[in-house]
């Protein structure tokens, strides 16, 4: 069952609207078109909304140096003493993890939401060599990336965090394990990781998160 409690910081007193920053973090081999559909069923009842662009030349970007591109669009974008909502899809949900972790993020992240994220890793990333592709192979499973975040991970149990996922998860497998090591999940009865964040079901469960009081 859902944890329906929280803060109410950001929310606006005379609309109703929560005006807490959302930021939305894309993942691997997407842009933030993925997020359409998403943002459409929002339909204006979250804002402010920021998509950034985070370049990942296929994974050769390290997901490091990916987390710092979003400090970087974070920084030029909104208030530093600003909270903000982060969600990230797939790979996204790493990087943004890695910006809460190491880059000091918890500290003005009210909620945490991971949708498909190899938190744990992903058999199918095995495949790719390091120094081929450093992205893909920051996600397999037992990374020393993903290594770190999972053993020291108490600065993200500050965060409001809520793991989806679909055990069909035919990009992140197995699919159960795309889950954070603390805070809510949800298992989306989806079968493909697209539909993850593009199937009505999914939209209706996100939406519901992201516009809980």
């Amino acid at each position: 069952m859902k944890d329906r409690g929280g803060s109410g910081r950001g929310e606006s007193r005379t609309s109703g609207r929560d005006d807490t920053p959302l930021v939305l973090v894309h993942g691997l081999w997407d842009t933030p078109r993925i997020f359409e559909p998403l943002t459409r069923h929002l339909a204006g009842r979250r804002q402010p909304l920021l998509a950034p662009h985070l370049p990942h030349g296929l994974g050769q970007v390290p997901l490091d140096a990916m987390a710092g591109q979003l400090a970087e669009h974070l920084a030029a974008a909104v208030a530093p003493n600003q909270p903000i909502d982060l969600l990230g899809f797939s790979m996204g949900g790493v990087v943004a993890r890695i910006w809460i972790q190491r880059l000091g993020g918890h500290r003005r992240t009210r909620r945490f939401i991971s949708v498909g994220s190899p938190h744990h890793g992903s058999l199918n990333a095995l495949l790719w060599p390091r120094w081929l592709l450093p992205g893909i192979a920051d996600m397999r499973c037992g990374s020393e990336l993903l290594r770190q975040l999972n053993r020291e991970h108490r600065t993200l149990e500050q965060v409001d965090c809520c793991s989806f996922y679909t055990p069909m998860d035919l990009m992140v497998t197995p699919g159960w394990r795309a889950v954070l090591p603390c805070g809510r999940r949800e298992r989306l009865p989806v079968w493909t990781h697209e539909q993850l964040i593009r199937s009505p079901i999914s939209l209706e469960r996100l939406c519901h998160e992201l516009l809980r009081p």
